[in-house]
């Protein structure tokens, strides 16, 4: 491939990945669409002029465009991540941290001879528009938890299953601002990377989780995703929204979880009846009581609790599978404030208010670390020295770890 195909794929990659269509990119290079085709097909070169357009068009870097290895240096993603987001020391202290420790897990990965341990299946594909983003992130859903055999259940620990399959995951305490959600880094020197906002409530913590976990399925070929308010229309971000919905809250969970509950039922239904007697059937019409079917605030509590999920996530879900109309819908979520106070009134956890401590924000990378660590350490792959250093950066006690690690040697 030429350097300007090479050029022309990323521009058009990068076009499709958000939605925006040739004429719209002619329209920011004031040139004919004709030309842009040329570009992407490597047949036309961009002036530097172009590209620095192209980029604020994009929201990348120029020498997004431009780098033949298809690699960038780390302190390049991680340069690119706070100009995208924020250019606050905190939130290049989480990703400094991040990229670190992902570091030490890698080379630990090296060492034990597991460099390629993600299984994820590869769902990438182009989005033709928005319908067609939603179509592909409930389907995708829907073949993630067939294979993980989730069924319908509600997924417990959500950060430990994702880092199950590879990925390392993490949320920062509070150092990201309050308009990023998330960020997905795939880069050669430390593999799949998951870091969401600590500093966001539970339910939206797990939602985070999800929506990353849907971009390492669709868009791995990004080094860099970062989930905020200023790219939230983009189309793989839509596609992301929706594999995490579909995900935690499967349509037939949700739906059977509302028959339980007594609601969901069509207001008539023909029950057939076959007759011994007459050899024949015998057809009855059943009909609930006048406002028995009524979704209520205490049930989209009752669901959003019983999936891990926001009041409204859970609002919009239902309202999604066609159990709610438009004025129904606007009313319960103008009921927030009461289910969350049905929930505490009857004494259940709160799943919208705690924030985690600094041991949770980084539980499942620390434990993906340690146990690489230890296991190193038992094949004499790292030394005592090295596995004091992992124990102190994850902040566990060096002599606690060691302890540990010598049980785990053979006799």
């Amino acid at each position: 491939m030429t350097a300007a195909e090479l050029i022309g794929s990323r521009i058009r990659n990068a076009r499709e990945r958000r939605g925006i269509s040739q004429q719209t990119v002619a329209d920011v290079l004031g040139t004919p669409r004709t030309a842009i085709t040329g570009i992407e097909a490597g047949t036309r070169a961009v002036s530097t002029l172009e590209l620095t357009k192209l980029g604020a068009l994009f929201n990348l870097p120029p020498a997004a465009f431009l780098d033949e290895s298809g690699v960038s240096d780390l302190a390049v993603v991680r340069a690119r991540a706070l100009s995208e987001a924020t250019s606050s020391p905190e939130f290049g202290r989480a990703i400094d941290r991040m990229i670190d420790l992902c570091r030490e897990g890698a080379e630990l990965r090296r060492l034990l001879d597991q460099e390629n341990p993600v299984s994820l299946p590869n769902y990438a594909r182009r989005i033709v528009n928005p319908g067609d983003a939603v179509r592909q992130g409930e389907a995708r859903a829907r073949d993630e938890r067939r294979r993980l055999g989730l069924g319908n259940v509600p997924i417990g620990n959500l950060a430990a299953l994702i880092g199950d399959q590879g990925v390392w995951v993490a949320s920062a305490a509070e150092e990201f601002p309050s308009n990023v959600s998330g960020l997905f880094l795939n880069h050669p020197a430390i593999g799949m990377a998951i870091l969401i906002n600590g500093g966001h409530d539970p339910v939206r913590r797990r939602f985070s989780y999800a929506h990353e976990y849907g971009h390492a399925l669709f868009d791995r070929q990004d080094e860099l995703r970062l989930t905020q308010e200023l790219n939230s229309t983009e189309l793989v971000e839509k596609r992301a929204n929706a594999f995490a919905a579909g995900f935690l809250m499967p349509a037939g969970g949700v739906l059977d979880q509302l028959r339980l509950l007594g609601k969901g039922q069509p207001s008539r239904r023909a029950q057939v009846v076959y007759s011994v007697a007459t050899d024949s059937n015998d057809e009855a019409e059943i009909r609930p009581r006048t406002g028995s079917q009524v979704i209520t605030f205490q049930d989209i509590a009752v669901l959003a609790r019983h999936f891990g999920v926001s009041y409204d996530a859970m609002v919009w879900r239902v309202r999604n599978l066609d159990q709610l109309d438009k004025p129904s819908t606007t009313a319960l979520l103008e009921r927030k404030d009461a289910g969350r106070r049905y929930l505490k009134m009857l004494g259940l956890p709160d799943l919208f208010e705690r924030k985690p401590t600094s041991n949770e924000s980084e539980r499942e990378l620390r434990s993906q670390l340690v146990r690489l660590a230890i296991e190193a350490y038992r094949r004499e792959e790292i030394s005592q020295g090295r596995l004091r250093e992992i124990g102190r950066k994850v902040d566990l006690r060096a002599t606690d770890l060691v302890e540990l690690a010598e049980t785990a040697k053979p006799a």
